[in-house]
């Protein structure tokens, strides 16, 4: 049978011959020896200082102490020490113990000493003391234990000395020493103690047992700082509020009471100011009532689900960051919410998407923004809001009824905002008239006539337009006279427009302005903030100017197909990182440079078909990146160099991508124009990023035209109101 692989061997070879008939191949315990490196005397087990990394086991049955202290021992595991009924004294002091299992301990009745002490122990499961009735001497100190369930020592009735001393303790449950009859020794100093109403009961307990011999003071509140809790007054441990969460529970370690990393906590307030954060920090904790973000960097609030996890948070601090958009469902979970301070940020449009979840929100601070109208949908959902400060912000129009839904308002501080005095904020003055809500009595900046004027003073017949007004806090129902519009979606197609029509809804989703005469992305878009669809395609745009949609953070469709571009500059689409589609189909790019999509992290598709790519070294880098994503799906074909002419940017191999000798002028004044040397009679040509030019002309001569190169490297005269040499 010796060399046949089991699997091979048929069952009836299994069979047992002589002797081997009678042995038995259970398997049997291993022999107790003591390890090899400790001593074994007098049932004593002596382990220190071996660098031991776990518990040794198959030790004598008969042990009475066993000593493993000064090693490297981090976890105790299930079982441990059951099997040795006559262990008398067990220490573990001094290792890196951060993990035991509850039962451990199990089965020692006859234990009457557990050392601890100088290990990394946060929290003790439950029951892992029970059983233990003979114990007399139990130390815990110099560990990092941050709670104590209330029947952790209920079986220790024998216990004479406990020590916590050095641990992370700020609460401990009334009735946790009750079971403690023969307590006569306890150590609870350098633990950084809340003093609340919930621990009157220690400072009674210790009063009338003086059994605390290590002085344990109070750390909070500062008012009781460095007192010995055994002398503070009972009156002097009270609770302010909801702030008393933390140490209520804290029977049942059911709270995570670690500090965010370089954030301050102190009880139940999480103070996070002055760190340059960029984002909220993750792990706050569950009991935490006010939250201390102000003085940091945060530009973008994100719907991260964060107050989600803070079911008792009662105060957010926000303020003198850099904010200029909060997500749609950034508050969710934040109900319980009644004070919000957002002042000194960089909000210029607010939305009811925005404060989506603060329905108990009482306070709104937003004073010192940017905000530049409040429209009828802003406040939405704020119902029970009493105090909201507006002031010192660029707020020169009201729509009517924006503070309708605020029913609980009683304070709104509207003072120091430009207020252009026209019809559309007519039903303001009245509104100041007939309200009970103090408002601070705002002012009038335009018209002239009207500067420093009290609104509600103004004259109703004074609140005029004369028709050329572009009032920015329209309702979401206007619309351009030459579009369509309807449930976000504005139609402007095939209108002859060489602009953005004015009066687009702020609240326009999806815009569709194909078949124009557009020569260039219309800056006013960035004002559109709810955009997720924006179709250009078939106008005459020939160059994407640098950030052109860098507030467009929503936008998830860029239709560019069918225009002139022959330039993509490197930051023409920085700020897209919601946007899947982009199509450049049918324009005149030759190459496109290295990172200009990288900032494009949720694109899913790419059209670059019908475009005259130039495909060397230099476009390369965008084989590869197409083929590692599969975001082009193969349509888009090289113009040349000729050995590279008709051949897929996607199933190209990436060495075929040369570059073997210069490239014609005309290629690369695509996006260098002054290569192709456009200034006449000695001009100095200057170009920019978006791939256009200037000429700066010697004296005797004057700027005329401004030229656009054709893809033959002839000029055009320009399309646009700049005004350059030829």
């Amino acid at each position: 049978m010796r060399g046949l692989n089991v699997p091979d061997v048929q069952k009836k070879d299994f069979v047992c011959n002589g002797p081997a008939q009678t042995e038995s191949r259970a398997c049997t315990p291993q022999v107790a020896v003591c390890p090899p490196s400790c001593t074994c005397n007098n049932n004593i087990v002596d382990c220190r200082r071996k660098g031991l990394t776990e518990i040794p086991a198959n030790l004598p049955e008969g042990i009475v102490e066993i000593r493993l202290e000064q090693n490297l021992v981090k976890s105790v595991p299930p079982g441990a020490f059951s099997a040795y009924k006559k262990l008398k004294r067990i220490d573990l002091s001094k290792n890196q113990i951060s993990d035991i299992a509850a039962d451990a301990f199990s089965g020692l009745r006859s234990l009457t000493s557990l050392v601890l002490y100088g290990n990394k122990i946060a929290e003790l499961p439950k029951g892992v003391f029970d059983g233990l009735a003979s114990l007399q001497l139990l130390l815990l100190n110099a560990n990092k234990i941050n709670c104590l369930r209330v029947n952790t020592f209920q079986d220790l009735q024998n216990l004479n000395l406990l020590s916590l001393y050095d641990n992370k303790l700020q609460t401990i449950s009334k009735g946790l020493f009750t079971p403690l009859r023969s307590i006569k020794t306890l150590h609870l100093a350098q633990n950084p103690f809340m003093c609340d109403c919930h621990l009157k009961w220690l400072a009674d307990y210790l009063f009338d047992n003086p059994i605390e011999t290590s002085g344990a003071r109070c750390s909070h509140p500062r008012r009781l700082a460095n007192k010995r809790i055994s002398q503070v007054k009972g009156k002097k441990f009270r609770c302010t509020g909801q702030e008393d969460y933390r140490s209520r529970l804290s029977g049942e370690c059911f709270q995570d009471l670690v500090c965010p990393e370089k954030c301050r906590c102190e009880g139940t307030v999480v103070d996070c100011s002055n760190l340059k954060l960029t984002r909220i920090p993750p792990h706050i904790p569950e009991h935490t009532t006010d939250l201390r973000l102000n003085d940091n960097e945060i530009t973008i609030l994100e719907a991260a689900g964060t107050f989600k996890k803070l079911p008792n948070l009662k105060k957010i601090n926000l303020s003198n960051n850099k904010l200029r958009d909060i997500r749609e469902g950034a508050f969710d979970g934040a109900g319980g919410v009644s004070e919000l301070l957002l002042t000194g940020n960089k909000l210029m449009g607010l939305q009811g998407r925005m404060f989506r979840g603060l329905g108990g929100l009482k306070t709104l601070m937003l004073r010192s923004n940017q905000i530049s109208c409040i429209d009828n949908s802003t406040f939405t959902g704020l119902s029970s809001v009493r105090l909201l400060s507006l002031y010192d912000n660029r707020i020169a129009s009201i729509a009517p009824g924006a503070f309708s839904t605020l029913h609980s308002l009683s304070t709104i501080n509207l003072l120091s905002n430009p207020y252009v005095c026209d019809c559309h904020l007519a039903w303001l003055g009245q509104w100041l008239k007939k309200t009970r809500v103090v408002s601070g009595n705002p002012r009038c900046q335009k018209p002239a006539f009207l500067k420093e004027i009290p609104i509600q003073d103004v004259a109703a017949p004074d609140f005029t337009c004369d028709g050329v007004e572009d009032n920015g806090c329209l309702p979401a129902s206007g619309c351009p006279d030459v579009c369509t519009c309807s449930d976000g979606v504005v139609r402007c197609s095939n209108r002859g427009l060489h602009a953005l029509p004015k009066g687009i809804p702020k609240d326009t989703t999806e815009l569709y302005l194909e078949g124009n005469l557009m020569s260039s992305v219309p800056k006013e878009l960035a004002a559109l903030k709810q955009l997720s669809l924006v179709d250009l395609s078939n106008n005459s745009i020939s160059t994407v100017a640098p950030y052109t949609f860098s507030n467009m953070t929503q936008l998830a469709t860029l239709i560019l197909s069918y225009n002139q571009i022959r330039c993509i500059p490197l930051h023409a689409f920085d700020g897209l990182r919601s946007l899947r589609l982009l199509t450049l189909h049918g324009n005149d790019l030759s190459t496109i440079p290295e990172g200009a999509f990288s900032h494009l992290t949720s694109l899913s598709h790419l059209a670059l078909g019908a475009n005259p790519l130039y495909c060397n070294c230099d476009l390369r880098w965008l084989s590869q990146w197409v083929k590692a994503g599969f975001k082009e799906p193969g349509i888009a074909r090289c113009a040349g160099p000729p050995d590279m002419a008709d051949r897929l940017l996607l199933t190209t191999p990436l060495n075929r991508f040369q570059c073997k000798g210069p490239v014609d002028i005309s290629l690369m004044s695509k996006c260098t124009p002054c290569l192709a040397a456009p200034c006449r009679n000695n001009g100095t040509c200057v170009s920019n990023a978006a791939g256009t030019y200037h000429c700066t002309c010697p004296y005797g001569f004057k700027e005329t035209y401004r030229w656009n190169l054709r893809k033959n490297g002839s000029r055009s005269k320009g399309i646009n109101d700049q005004r350059n040499g030829q």
